[in-house]
């Protein structure tokens, strides 16, 4: 049974890239807020790019009796998410989890679900639109060795995982001091 006295976890949706700026404004107002955020592989200039986990969303620990109008009249929120009107309370143990997966500005870390022996298509750079096998996991550069075919002869080469069409999983909290870039 909920009881509506109580501080739960309720999950605010956000007018477009306007998260940071919404879990800014909720913590001058002294409510919990956490945005979780994905920090994908390097890219040029040792910048990562962080992009939402996710967009538009952003969650809120709050006794709803009191502090409703608070989260729904500010800056960057839009709505509680909820049934029918009615905001619904969130699993404590969901927010737990992401946030010890997170880092302490709330940025998890993502890495390549490459596998080897995995059959992968080259995305962009000068392979592009060759498929190849995975030969080695990526390293902590973030490259990984593809086995392609050109011209009827196998040849190893090493690319930036960015390159191989790939998902992501989440990997560990640091983030060893690179930079990062926001998507928005």
């Amino acid at each position: 049974m909920i009881h509506l006295d109580e501080t739960r976890w309720y999950v605010a949706y956000t007018k477009p890239c306007k998260e940071s700026l919404a879990q800014f404004y909720l913590r001058l107002k002294g409510i919990e807020a956490f945005f979780p955020q994905l920090a994908l592989p390097e890219e040029k200039n040792n910048l990562r790019r962080v992009v939402p986990l996710f967009p538009n969303y952003l969650f809120v620990r709050i006794q709803i009796t009191k502090q409703f109008h608070f989260v729904n009249w500010s800056p960057g929120i839009k709505r509680l998410v909820g049934v029918e009107g009615v905001p619904a309370p969130l699993d404590d143990a969901v927010v737990r989890f992401l946030m010890q997966q997170a880092s302490p500005q709330g940025v998890i870390q993502g890495r390549s679900n490459l596998r080897v022996g995995q059959e992968v298509r080259i995305k962009s750079g000068p392979f592009q639109g060759l498929v190849g096998i995975i030969q080695e996991s990526p390293d902590s550069r973030e490259r990984v060795k593809v086995l392609l075919r050109l011209l009827n002869r196998p040849i190893r080469v090493e690319i930036p995982v960015r390159f191989v069409e790939s998902g992501w999983v989440i990997g560990r909290p640091e983030l060893h001091g690179a930079s990062l870039r926001s998507n928005c």
